[in-house]
């Protein structure tokens, strides 16, 4: 089994009639999901998602994958292809766009309304290639293949790209529900078809790798659901994501069969159900569906609110209700329900939501205590069974943690897969498929660029580390007057001190260590003032680790007198 290192060298020249496979995101992660493909001097990128921060990242929107490998060659791009509409595939279109804003963006019809009325906001007029299940499109040298795949979004699609180095399939997020709302299984039959032409590389779906036996039809929900509608004494609030339409679907029809009239709450979730009902995509019935203002003159036993911030998000509406700094106001009574998954990282986020609401008197519903979720992703035995109908020759295992990589490697290696053309890969390897077999051949760029409001990249991991340092110690400013001649203090520095704990003589015992310090600096040279800054700096945060056992942010200010 290939294993990548971190110690890989520079990257050797594409030989004639491979393949490259580079992943810059979505590998070790839960998000950022972006591939690129290189064949005959052009590139091809299916997806291109963004990655949302956990509680070490303050500060920051969202990260996005490292375009610094593929930067002077935009021009070699000759499409930009996506799976399916969720954020972490479609997220970071807009910021590769602003660097090319013609390359072809190829999706789904819902996909490609999605990204369009996103890159509408970034005011970006794309290029756009519907394509569907069966079609066939050719991108340079690359010819396409879409294949329908059932996820937790509609009109997701699997791509299987042929080249003169052989036939990839890129299943994208799948999972096999039979019983699917829409009536869309995933196409099988084509996976099986292909497996008989021969795939020489098979890019499969991991995050569910680690669990046995298949995930669960959306349909079962629909109990749980409807027994949230049907015993709720005042409101209902439900919070998913903003692309789940299946689910809302799901919420929409308890709420019609018991009377209750719904409003969407949140600028993408009433973006996005907005587009998928004017597609066709989520069924409302007439009169269902009304303004805010309008549920409110209504009794509460009425009412459903479908909102964002599953995920714990500070900004968005749920988060923003828990906190009491929405307009909507949680009463005692009302029920609170999500409908969807743990994002790994989010958990603390997500219980301080629960509790916040539940102090508030709602009853919560969520995965821990009802069944009012499944997964979008297919478990073990739907990756075996794919394996055995596709047979490939080697397989790279992609979305996911290392833990869901390892596991997805391992269900391909069980199904007969030779150990040695199974690659666990790193987000920046480069893999080659030569003559039919892959290995990882070097290392690109592919470290987090950080979106922080509106700077791109400007973050880093030294000022994110300042601000954890800021949230947890504090910051402290020492102002210090000090004759030029003799590096003396003129007079004792002043201290200005926020989320340090203190009162008026707490830095009294600093004062003489200081003074030392500058002794000792200025009997060895002639400091300037950033020296002395630094001399200054050391001598405060080695006081405050000593006896304060805290790490405040230093921040010293020298004047000369």
């Amino acid at each position: 089994m290939s294993r990548s290192r971190s110690t890989l060298g520079s990257v050797p020249a594409l030989a004639k009639d491979a393949l490259r496979v580079v992943a810059l995101g979505g590998l070790g992660e839960i998000g950022r999901n972006m591939t690129v493909f290189e064949h005959a001097g052009k590139l091809l990128v299916v997806d291109c998602g963004v990655l949302f921060p956990e509680e070490h990242q303050p500060g920051i929107d969202v990260i996005l994958p490292d375009f610094t490998s593929i930067r002077d060659r935009l021009d070699d791009i000759v499409a930009i292809v996506l799976t399916h509409g969720h954020e972490d595939h479609i997220g970071g279109v807009p910021y590769l766009l602003r660097e090319r804003a013609d390359i072809p963006v190829v999706g789904s019809r819902l996909t490609l309304a999605l990204i369009t009325a996103k890159l509408t906001e970034h005011r970006i007029r794309p290029v756009t290639v519907e394509v569907g299940e069966g079609d066939h499109k050719s991108f340079g040298p690359f010819d396409c293949e879409f294949v329908a795949v059932n996820h937790s979004i509609p009109d997701g699609l699997a791509v299987a790209i042929r080249t003169a180095a052989g036939l990839v399939l890129h299943t994208g997020d799948f999972k096999m529900d039979q019983f699917p709302l829409d009536g869309r299984i995933t196409d099988l039959r084509g996976f099986a078809r292909l497996g008989e032409e021969g795939v020489d590389l098979f890019l499969t779906d991991s995050t569910n790798a680690e669990v046995p036996g298949f995930t669960a039809s959306e349909g079962e929900l629909i109990p749980a659901i409807e027994t949230v509608f049907r015993t709720s004494p005042r409101r209902v609030i439900v919070s998913s994501f903003a692309s789940h339409v299946h689910r809302i679907q799901q919420v929409l029809d308890a709420a019609a069969a018991h009377g209750r009239k719904v409003a969407f709450v949140g600028r993408s979730m009433v973006r996005n159900m907005g587009i998928a009902a004017e597609l066709g995509y989520l069924k409302v019935p007439d009169g269902l569906v009304v303004d805010l203002k309008v549920l409110e003159k209504m009794p509460p036993s009425k009412v459903a609110l479908v909102c964002t911030g599953s995920q714990g998000e500070p900004l968005a509406a749920l988060s923003r209700m828990a906190s009491g700094d929405h307009v909507i106001r949680v009463r005692d009574g009302d029920t609170v329900l999500l409908a969807s998954s743990l994002i790994p990282g989010n958990e603390n986020a997500v219980y301080r939501v629960i509790n916040g609401l539940t102090a508030l008197g709602a009853n919560v519903v969520h995965k821990g205590n009802a069944k009012v979720h499944v997964s979008g992703h297919a478990s073990a035995g739907e990756l075996v069974y794919c394996y055995n109908i596709v047979r490939p020759s080697n397989v790279m295992p992609v979305h996911g943690e290392a833990r869901h990589l390892r596991a997805n490697a391992d269900l391909a290696v069980k199904t007969g897969v030779d150990r040695r053309n199974v690659v666990i890969a790193e987000d920046g390897d480069v893999v080659d498929l030569v003559d039919g077999r892959v290995s990882v051949v070097g290392k690109v760029a592919a470290g987090n660029v950080y979106v922080d409001a509106s700077t791109v990249g400007g973050a880093t991991e030294a000022s994110l580390k300042d601000r954890r340092t800021l949230a947890e110690e504090g910051v402290l400013t020492v102002v210090a007057i000090i004759d030029a001649d003799t590096g003396q203090l003129t007079d004792p520095p002043d201290f200005l001190a926020r989320g340090f704990v203190h009162d008026e003589r707490t830095f009294d015992a600093v004062v003489p260590l200081i003074e030392k310090a500058l002794a000792r600096a200025a009997s060895d040279a002639h400091p300037d003032a950033h020296q002395l800054e630094d001399v200054i700096a050391r001598t405060v945060a080695s006081w405050a680790r000593r006896v304060h056992r805290r790490a405040p942010l230093i921040i010293p200010v020298v004047i000369d007198a």
